[in-house]
């Protein structure tokens, strides 16, 4: 990528606010459970929108109270049960390089896909041609037109016209009456959008513009008119114009499944020479128009749903998935050889080349990316995929009538749906459990009375300009087996400072036999911290487990003794911390000789009461399978890529994980089988063990449940 952040570093990239929430009565550190407790997202929504240039006002737009979106259950859900994926990227590339190949796997199942590009991409405004040694003329507007034609190339290639298909160019008039370009090609059942808005990366005083906007009350940008685009005028944004533009956008696309990039990245600390050639933020392991980008989705997103529950409308469906950066770098590489090259031949197209006639004046892409380079770059950032919330599939409990409940998030808010009938396999529509806005997915963990706890991440503010940014773990504890639930519950967070509470994990947990339920989350250092629920319901103080540094996507189990244990991938071996003795702190086991891990470890009972470890090595698709204690087990063929489910039964393991062509695969009872018909499936699914036998259960780009047994091959 040609978006380094050159040599001006960023001063403090994203300030937070401070402030706790209202203790919960009892010591138990949480938020006071009410009902109609609006969450306070601050979102500055200021309505200027006359800035005449590239250094804004110098008199800032009063910051404007709300919308806040409001956690209390019971409201109405939209659900088309079309599927629309949009993606919405700082720089042109940042999907193929990072979205990549989840994108790609909706696309060919024929989901229609619109690309939001935020920036120009201009940089310097210098596109060089690898080996040339001629200085290389700056022109951005230039730049600007080759990096989009690149894109307009890698996406017709994407869904199988020549990589010079001619696409239709157009002009889009925006909230704001700001202007914008939007080119459209389709084939068959395959449709790509791709709007540039074309903010300016760089802004002078400031270097990066972006982050300065999320940060800078004054601050107004000017946009970048690229070479040969049908817009003929420029137009100007402030904080408040980018949130409204990109919540007209959602509102206009009506998009089922959201792609962003990670708006809190990884604490990373590298001395000045590695940072600037890691192309990284000061202390982040992302660049900072990534991390900006992001937090205007996410704002963007909180302010689609308020306005749409505003007057009692209804909440919007869809559901979100944030990809890593540059996060890539720092971490074992999880994409097999023949996915790698499938998902690096798209940027081959981006890349393009001088030599070719693509129709393009300024340019046939961003030629320092293409040829060889994507596969040759020593950053790596190609070679693995990895979602900010590695969480596990939906929840899936059984209710006292025999009928399954999926539990998700959507509409940044938990849900709940449930059969129609026992065993059919048909969901009715969703119940609204409030609570938003969440992160995706949600831990789960059954009490030994039968009820259920829900965790989430959860969004406790978001705001730009200064203002509040902070992140807490809540829980939604059900009344009664599969009965209606309690308030939420916030149970804080396990860093004190708030810039270091974003960098928290997925909650994941599990009850052990004497009914307390252990919660895990990965912290800022990149360990483990956990709390505990005694078996009265109180909750006891955050613990630091210690360890080693771990990626995020911990897997949690109950042995046949009695103990818990805890698993999750670092970066040379697979960490494990667990109880000497029930009833005992988890604590962490050093040593041992696990294989290295590619990503999150799936755990399972063994029939002799231990527990089985099934995961994929580094960029390899083939399976391991070992004990905790580094006893090699027989291993089933089921080569793919991504995390494996595991679920133990005495004829031995059912497993669930993706092929190598992102197909949903089952393993049981020595048989394998693949998902072959319906919508396609999002993220990790989730194993399910119930009277017709072993079934995989999801939720499907029409952000709706899908269930499969292998079996029986119905879905």
């Amino acid at each position: 990528m040609n978006d380094i952040p050159g040599g001006r570093p960023h001063a403090a990239v994203f300030r937070t606010g401070a402030g706790e929430g209202t203790p919960a009565p009892g010591g138990r550190g949480g938020l006071r459970p009410t009902r109609r407790r609006t969450l306070s997202v601050a979102l500055a929504l200021a309505g200027a929108t006359g800035l005449g240039g590239l250094a804004g006002c110098s008199v800032p737009a009063p910051r404007r109270g709300g919308p806040t979106a409001d956690p209390a259950p019971g409201m109405p859900i939209t659900n088309s049960r079309r599927a629309q994926l949009m993606q919405i990227m700082a720089h042109p590339d940042d999907d193929l390089y990072f979205m990549n190949p989840d994108c790609q796997r909706m696309v060919d199942a024929g989901v229609p896909l619109v690309c939001v590009y935020v920036t120009a991409g201009e940089h310097t405004g210098k596109n060089h041609v690898p080996g040339r040694t001629d200085e290389t003329v700056a022109d951005k507007a230039a730049y600007s037109s080759a990096r989009h034609q690149g894109l307009r190339q890698a996406y017709a290639q994407m869904i199988g016209l020549d990589r010079f298909t001619p696409w239709q160019k157009g002009v889009a008039t925006l909230r704001g009456d700001r202007q914008a370009e939007i080119d459209t090609l389709t084939h068959g059942n395959r449709r790509v959008e791709l709007v540039f808005l074309n903010l300016p990366m760089h802004a002078p005083r400031r270097w990066m513009a972006i982050p300065s906007l999320w940060e800078d009350r004054a601050l107004g940008l000017r946009t970048v008119v690229a070479t040969d685009s049908p817009v003929r005028r420029a137009s100007d944004y402030d904080y408040d114009g980018l949130i409204d533009v990109l919540v007209g956008l959602m509102e206009r696309y009506r998009p089922t499944v959201v792609h962003t990039l990670d708006p809190d990245p990884d604490i990373q600390h590298s001395d000045e020479a590695t940072r600037r050639k890691d192309s990284e933020q000061p202390g982040y392991s992302d660049h900072g128009d990534h991390t900006a980008v992001a937090s205007f989705s996410w704002a963007a997103m909180v302010r689609w749903v308020a306005e749409a529950t505003a007057d009692g409308g209804a909440i919007p469906g869809f559901v979100t998935t944030s990809f890593r950066g540059y996060y890539n770098r720092h971490w074992p590489k999880n994409l097999p050889e023949p996915v790698l090259r499938e998902k690096a031949a798209h940027l081959v197209p981006y890349g393009g080349d001088p030599s070719w006639q693509c129709g393009n004046d300024a340019g046939c892409g961003d030629y320092m990316v293409g040829g060889s380079r994507p596969l040759t770059n020593k950053k790596g950032w190609v070679r693995a995929t990895h979602h900010r919330y590695p969480g596990p599939g939906p929840v899936v409990t059984t209710g006292p009538d025999g009928r399954l409940s999926v539990h998700g998030v959507l509409g940044l808010r938990a849900v709940r749906w449930r059969e129609t009938e026992a065993g059919s396999g048909q969901w009715g529509e969703p119940d609204d459990l409030g609570g938003g806005p969440l992160a995706p997915g949600l831990g789960g963990a059954t009490l030994l009375d039968g009820r259920q706890l829900l965790f989430g991440l959860r969004f406790a503010a978001l705001g730009g300009h200064g203002g509040a940014n902070k992140r807490e773990i809540a829980v939604l504890e059900q009344r009664s087996p599969g009965g209606p639930f309690l308030a939420w519950s916030g149970l804080g967070n396990p860093e004190r400072d708030d810039d270091r509470g974003r960098r928290i994990g997925v909650p994941v947990a599990v009850t052990a036999t004497d009914g307390r339920v252990h919660l895990f989350v990965r912290n800022a250092d990149k360990g483990v911290s956990s709390r505990v629920r005694e078996a009265d319901g109180t909750w006891g103080p955050w613990r630091d487990l210690g360890g080693g540094e771990v990626q995020d996507g911990l897997s949690a189990a109950v042995d046949g003794r009695g103990r818990v244990h805890l698993f999750a991938a670092g970066r040379e071996r697979v960490h494990h911390w667990a109880q000497g003795a029930p009833g005992e702190p988890v604590a962490f086991r050093p040593g041992g000789a696990l294989p290295a891990p590619g990503g999150p470890v799936g755990v399972a009972a063994a029939p002799d009461g231990g527990l089985a470890l099934y995961y994929r090595r580094p960029a390899a698709p083939e399976l391991v399978a070992v004990r905790p204690d580094g006893t090699r087990l027989p291993a089933p063929a089921f080569d793919g890529y991504g995390t494996v489910d595991a679920v133990g039964t005495p004829k031995g393991p059912v497993l669930l994980g993706r092929d190598l062509r992102g197909r949903v695969q089952l393993h049981v009872g020595g048989r394998h089988a693949v998902r072959a018909r319906g919508v396609v499936a999002l993220g990790p699914a989730t194993p399910h063990l119930g009277p017709q036998g072993a079934m995989a259960v999801g939720v499907g780009a029409d952000a709706f449940p899908w269930s499969w047994s292998s079996h029986t091959g119905t879905a």
